[in-house]
């Protein structure tokens, strides 16, 4: 198996769910997960795209068996690095007939395509089409000869045939039925002395002995081409087999996923943070906005892909051992992020206070807090319930580091009544009054204080809530107030009543 991004940007989401289900099929079947950068394009190269590739699958844990960065017996894996291997190929598909070469310039060839257009035709380089063209079927073997002795620029072609019904076979769709009046003769060599996507990806695949190639929706259009290669090359006895995954849609209507998507309804698109080198533009990603790479991996893994039972949640290793293709999806999986975030939860609750404590502390340690770690810890135990991201374990304990310093107007509303600053003083003195204060000497002193006096907890609680927290929020107040200690629950107190005169 192998996956084989291009370096022209951030890796989507949907490129890490295909490296995911490669990696897994890879690991049932006790095969080798391989890395290649295809950057044949490289006018669309995009500095540090390669690094973040390899940082996301990292993140992600999904460890390539060899590729680029630890090589393998069939480095290099950067097909730049393998420019001299693919003109060898392309000049042998001449040689037998199933490629031309094209000597059409670009300006030639927009003038025609300009032509056609007046005339409501799209124009192809097909059958139909080349037989008008400048390339070695219309010239002579001498003027073809004379054109690339002089260096003049051209273009390598694929012939594709006339009348005939080209048979995809993929592991997920079925049998696809192409007919090549469908088909164009797509460029498989450049001018620039590069090959094409279509004849690096059959010749690198061929050569790193891939046995599938589990990849996404965008390139089925792409595989009737791919099978006339390997027929042509004589490799069809070893060609792969094909699965071609679903893509992923936009959470609200129709379409793909993108990044547009991301930025109006505020979640990733991206495994990892992602800068732009030119325009300097910052987008999210899932491991800076909370997420665990396992829960983000699991969440991948049920786009596009569902399991025999009800089962939702998975370990890797699981997962390694319930894939199966035959249970992919043939159409589009909807993007929920509500969804997204549910899994991370399940994942954040299952997490030991000491492991989330090492989380909520590298968040304070930014916020120049420094607290002690069991402290840290009795915190993390207290709110991983109302927890859905990492980012949320400050969001819920913020009160617990810092006083507040504004009061939610809806909670005094609602609970700051008239007598409510008397029942707060008498509180103040029996909390004083405590030998100590630990959370069940407060919890017991305070329910007998409100039977006693004939009070609802109501009454109490909430107002009391609201000049320790500043809001209706967080886990019981014997709990916060064991945590803050007497001295600074008194503080606050003191500050509440007087700004809430």
């Amino acid at each position: 198996m192998r996956f084989a991004p291009s370096p022209t940007g951030p890796l989507h989401i949907g490129g890490i769910r295909t490296a995911l289900y490669n990696y897994l099929f890879a690991k049932k079947h006790n095969g080798d997960f391989i890395l290649r950068i295809e950057d044949t394009d490289q006018n669309r190269y995009v500095p540090g795209a390669e690094d973040y590739i390899i940082d996301s699958l990292r993140w992600c844990g999904l460890q390539y068996n060899e590729g680029v960065g630890i090589g393998g017996p069939h480095a290099p894996y950067r097909q730049s690095e393998r420019k001299h291997l693919y003109k060898q190929y392309a000049d042998a598909l001449v040689e037998k007939g199933f490629a031309y070469y094209a000597f059409d310039t670009p300006d030639e060839l927009e003038n025609i395509r300009k032509q056609l257009e007046a005339q409501k035709i799209t124009f192809q380089y097909n059958p139909a089409t080349r037989s008008s063209m400048k390339n070695s079927i219309t010239l002579n073997e001498a003027e073809v000869k004379r054109l690339l002795l002089a260096d003049t620029p051209y273009v390598i072609r694929i012939k594709i045939p006339e009348h005939e019904e080209i048979i995809v076979n993929d592991i997920i769709r079925g049998e696809v039925r192409v007919h090549s009046s469908l088909m164009d003769d797509k460029v498989l060599y450049k001018s620039d002395g590069m090959p094409t996507y279509h004849l690096a990806n059959v010749v690198d695949d061929y050569l790193m002995e891939i046995s599938h190639v589990i990849r996404g929706e965008e390139w089925l259009p792409s595989a009737p081409l791919h099978v006339l290669l390997y027929r042509y090359f004589g490799w069809e006895s070893s060609m792969p087999q094909f699965a071609h995954l679903p893509l992923l849609l936009k959470p609200e209507g129709n379409g793909k996923l993108s990044k547009r998507d991301g930025d109006r309804l505020g979640f990733p698109v991206f495994p990892l943070q992602w800068t732009d080198p030119k325009s300097g533009e910052i987008s999210s990603g899932y491991r800076e906005s909370g997420y665990f790479p396992e829960a983000f991996i699991n969440m991948l893994s049920l786009l596009g892909w569902h399991p025999e039972t009800e089962q939702e949640i998975f370990t890797i290793e699981e997962l390694i051992q319930v894939f199966s293709l035959e249970r992919a999806s043939k159409s589009g999986a909807k993007f929920d992020p509500e969804k997204a975030k549910w899994f991370n939860h399940q994942y954040l609750i299952t997490k030991s206070n000491a492991e989330l404590a090492i989380c909520l502390k590298s968040i304070l340690i930014k916020k120049d807090i420094h607290v002690d770690d069991d402290k840290i810890e009795k915190i993390c135990g207290l709110i991983k319930e109302r927890a859905n991201l990492i980012s949320d374990l400050w969001n819920q304990s913020d009160y617990f580091f810092v006083a507040p310093d504004t009061y939610d107007e809806k909670t005094i509303k609602k609970y700051w009544k008239e007598n409510t600053p008397s029942l707060l003083n008498e509180l103040k003195s029996l909390l004083l009054s405590l030998d100590d204060f630990k959370k069940e000497t407060i919890e017991t002193a305070i329910h007998r204080y409100i039977e006693e006096n004939g009070l609802s907890m109501g009454q109490v609680m909430n107002s009391w809530r609201l000049t320790l927290v500043g809001t209706a929020k967080g886990p019981g107040m014997a709990d916060i107030a064991s945590i803050l200690g007497r001295e600074e629950v008194l503080a606050r107190m003191n500050k509440a009543l007087i700004e809430l005169k």
